[in-house]
């Protein structure tokens, strides 16, 4: 769906002006790097990465949003959590936020820190209010959305309203226009997989597939738009409306009172959507106006003239690399001395003519139809062989595309390079008289729930990005005073660098194999224990060293623990490893055949052996040395890990 987005603004920007900035090309060279994952899919990163790994979490925003968990070597616990949804939608679920606790490092936004959103059903009603009373009047509703996110949200929550009876929809149209619609609503039916549990269902038990719309009619261009009858909704992206069919149509559209205009999302502040959320009572608005047009008259003549000049030295300069390339095979083909010109046909004939006489010709004649055999060469491995014959000849990009089976809805998408086209700019002033109306489709948590999520997560450390000042000092405030962070809250400036390093003494080595063979390890519950001396060195030539541990790691130096000489190890006294409870010990005893019984704290066992806690936390058993007290101590030793 990322790629979606890029295809559709490039395409959009490069409508209207001469968009260099990136290319298509690029957008798949970047993709192409990309690798994709799974939710809750962990992957050791390599490389510059080496210690790291990543787990993407959904987000509940858009359909492939992701919550990044980033583990450093087992220490630290990083989560990268903007745009999240924890609210269920119709189409996805929300974010799972609340099941992860105290993570080291929490970078979050502060986008809607002191926002509070209306509840979807009276969302929901405004939009349906909004909606039939423009459709009703005549006139024409334009939906500013996304590319391939928050649109499909819209878009299967029009279906299902067209698609009730009750509604009185069904005699107005629906249409979803972007460059990339037939691609966005494809790829959507083919991930219901990741998307709400309600959907899941539909499409298991009725195998009914909630993107295959019946009244969502997809167009790629005005003028495909422009044979959808009208009054109609019309789904157009940008959501910024700086570029892109919604900045058409509202341009077109807005001096109609009969009209609609319906903003889902605040972007960015300076946008033309922006100043309308924020001003939608403004009567006239200037706008630079970007468009381009066909070149006509002496502009196109010119414009074909160089065209032939620019073909012809092209042409030109692919003969003389062709001759070039002629002179060079025949060089090489004289020296292998292996192949022979084919002939013409108008060269057998007129050696045939030549050999037409009184006497007979001793030369074999050619075939009914000429032919000359080449005369095979050879060699101890048989017929030589003749790359060139092999060449598999690859079609061009041009007959690629006119071969390619396209969906019936792109034979009115064109290249714009077909065209000889120019870009035009010029200043309008446009009388606003339709109907402005922002309704919050944005798909994000609101201030309150993002508190309460932080206040449950705990962070140790948080770093709040992509808010206003005072949203930023608002949330960063009620981490301080409400005790949620313990840590550091970082509120950096666009382009400001944060150093959130903590010390650390966890340090990651190597062990060698003659150290790890001489462990003695012991198990408790769920892991096993052993007590180590050994020294640690730092080894320069990992590859040097055979006796060494294999790991997943390769780092030019390494810290190497290795054992000790047998007289400079230490002693040690030994250790008891375990937290044990007098009650749950109780219970082992009497497993055992053995009459355990509390009193004043104290386990009395068969009235011989008393086993107590003292003040410090140590375990004392008591009793004169018989049977009972060694089966006792022995129970006992058996609840510890001893090393």
């Amino acid at each position: 769906m990322g790629q979606m987005f890029m295809y559709d603004l490039f395409q959009s920007r490069h409508n209207m002006e001469d968009f260099t900035l990136f290319s298509l090309d690029d957008v798949d060279a970047a993709f192409d790097k990309i690798v994709q994952l799974k939710y809750s899919q962990t992957v050791a990163l390599k490389g510059k990465g080496q210690g790291l790994s990543i787990t993407p979490l959904p987000g509940g925003h858009m359909i492939g949003g992701t919550i990044w968990r980033i583990v450093k070597d087992g220490e630290e616990d990083i989560l990268y959590a903007v745009d999240f949804n924890h609210k269920k939608e119709r189409h996805l679920n929300g974010c799972i936020l609340e099941q992860i606790s105290r993570p080291s490092l929490l970078i979050t936004d502060a986008f809607n820190a002191t926002y509070t959103q209306a509840r979807r059903r009276t969302r929901d009603e405004q939009l349906m209010t909004n909606i039939l009373q423009t459709l009703r009047n005549g006139g024409n509703v334009l939906v500013s959305v996304d590319t391939a996110g928050r649109v499909l949200e819209l878009a299967h929550m029009l279906e299902q309203l067209w698609r009730n009876h009750d509604s009185g929809l069904m005699a107005y149209s629906l249409a979803l226009l972007n460059n990339v619609s037939y691609n966005v609503v494809e790829f959507a039916k083919s991930q219901v997989e990741w998307m709400s549990d309600k959907v899941m269902r539909s499409f298991e038990g009725a195998r009914n597939n909630p993107f295959q719309f019946k009244h969502l009619q997809l167009c790629h261009s005005l003028m495909e738009l422009s044979r959808v009858q009208e009054p109609k909704v019309v789904l157009a992206s940008m959501p910024d409306m700086e570029c892109g069919f919604s900045r058409e149509l509202f341009i077109q559209w807005c001096r109609s009172p009969k009209n609609s205009v319906i903003l889902t999302s605040r972007t960015s502040p300076g946008t033309l959507a922006r100043d309308l959320i924020e001003n939608p009572h403004q009567q006239t608005l200037t706008l630079k106006v970007k468009q381009r047009v066909r070149l006509e008259g002496s502009e196109l003549e010119e414009y074909m003239r160089k065209e032939k000049e620019l073909a012809a030295a092209r042409q030109k300069a692919e003969r003389e690399k062709e001759f070039d390339a002629s002179d060079s095979s025949e060089e090489s083909e004289d020296d292998m001395d292996i192949d022979e010109k084919k002939p013409t046909i108008e060269s057998i004939k007129s050696e045939k003519s030549k050999s037409l006489g009184f006497f007979k010709q001793a030369k074999k004649s050619y075939l009914m139809f000429p032919v000359k055999e080449e005369k095979m060469k050879w060699d101890d491995y048989g017929e030589v062989i003749r790359a060139e014959d092999f060449i598999i000849v690859e079609k061009t990009t041009q007959e690629e595309e006119a071969t390619e089976v396209k969906p019936e809805n792109d034979d009115v998408m064109q290249d714009v390079t077909e065209m000889p086209t120019k870009c035009l700019e010029s200043t309008v002033t446009l009388d606003v008289n339709a109907s402005l109306q922002y309704i919050d489709f944005e798909g994000r948590s609101d201030g309150e729930s993002v508190k309460k999520i932080i206040s449950m997560m705990k962070p140790q450390r948080v770093i709040l990005v992509h808010g206003t000042l005072e949203a930023t000092e608002a949330l960063a405030n009620y981490c301080l005073t409400s005790g949620a962070v313990q840590g550091r809250v970082f509120t950096p400036k666009v382009g400001e660098v944060v150093d959130a390093t903590t010390e650390s003494h966890i340090y990651q080595v190597k062990l060698k194999d003659s150290l790890v063979s001489s462990l003695q390890f012991s198990r408790t519950k769920n892991a096993e224990l052993a007590w180590l001396d050994g020294e640690i060195v730092l080894e320069e030539h990992l590859g040097q060293t055979d006796d060494i541990m294999d790991t997943d790691e390769s780092r030019e130096s390494m810290y190497i623990l290795q054992p000790l000489a047998a007289n400079q190890v230490p002693t040690h006294s030994t250790i008891f490893i375990n937290e044990l409870k007098l009650s749950d010990f109780k219970q082992v005893l009497l497993r055992n055949g053995i009459q355990a019984e509390f009193s004043g704290g104290v386990l009395y066992c068969n009235n011989i052996v008393a086993v107590r806690r003292n003040e410090t936390g140590r375990i004392n058993i008591e009793g004169s040395l018989c049977e009972d007290y060694f089966k006792v101590r022995d129970i006992l030793y058996k609840q510890y890990a001893i090393i």
